[in-house]
């Protein structure tokens, strides 16, 4: 089994690697990072660089496709040959998958219309303007078309296709050895339990956060 995790300029480091600690740990399975062209990628903070070893070219029949989320997005969205790359797997893959707006890229490829999916809270409304049913949930399973939420949510959605694919006791192996359990020190994280007032700054902040400044 083959696992693609996409990489692209600011994309968020937890998107990514949060599903390569999980997914990767998948008996007899081989994770790749994939961008269009091989060597280092920055994420979204300027601080941190993945080595991408594959590009788009030589990674043409993967089983699982992760699309993480970043403040790219807008720019992503017009790289024609990343979506084309995405359309062409996807045709293949057992799974495509998405952490938070890495949804806004599927959905930009045409492989979501007409289909449910979520995103980051902040990034819901955009989903819509693609033929996408928005839902809040934090992992939405459609056919093949696994979605999740924001950037944390990606460890859950790892977890759910562990389950599916290898059975309930992997995905609880896995989860014991990396001691997921959320034990938060604040109950803010979502815009339902956040206070209403910082709901509102961040949804002003919006179009900064994600999708950068241009």
């Amino acid at each position: 089994m083959q696992i693609a995790i996409l990489l692209y300029d600011r994309f968020t480091a937890l998107d990514a690697v949060g599903p390569y600690e999980l997914l990767g740990r998948l008996p007899g399975a081989e994770t790749v990072f994939v961008a269009e062209k091989t060597g280092p990628v920055r994420n979204d903070q300027g601080s941190l660089t993945l080595i991408a070893e594959r590009s788009l070219a030589e990674v043409t029949a993967p089983d699982i496709v992760v699309v993480p989320g970043g403040t790219s997005t807008r720019q992503v969205l017009k790289n024609k040959t990343v979506l084309e790359w995405l359309r062409t797997v996807d045709a293949t893959s057992t799974w495509t998958t998405s952490v938070c707006v890495g949804s806004l890229v599927l959905a930009g490829a045409g492989l979501l219309k007409g289909r449910r999916a979520t995103s980051h809270w902040l990034a819901l409304d955009d989903l819509a303007g693609f033929g996408v049913e928005p839902t809040g949930e934090r992992v939405v399973f459609d056919g093949k078309y696994v979605t999740s939420a924001g950037v944390s949510s990606g460890l859950d959605m790892a977890l759910h296709l562990l389950g599916r694919i290898a059975g309930d006791p992997t995905a609880q192996s896995v989860q014991l050895l990396t001691e997921y359990d959320p034990q938060p020190p604040y109950d803010a994280g979502s815009p339902d339990k956040a206070p209403a007032d910082l709901v509102a700054d961040w949804r002003g902040e919006a179009e900064w956060v994600l999708h950068g400044a241009s």
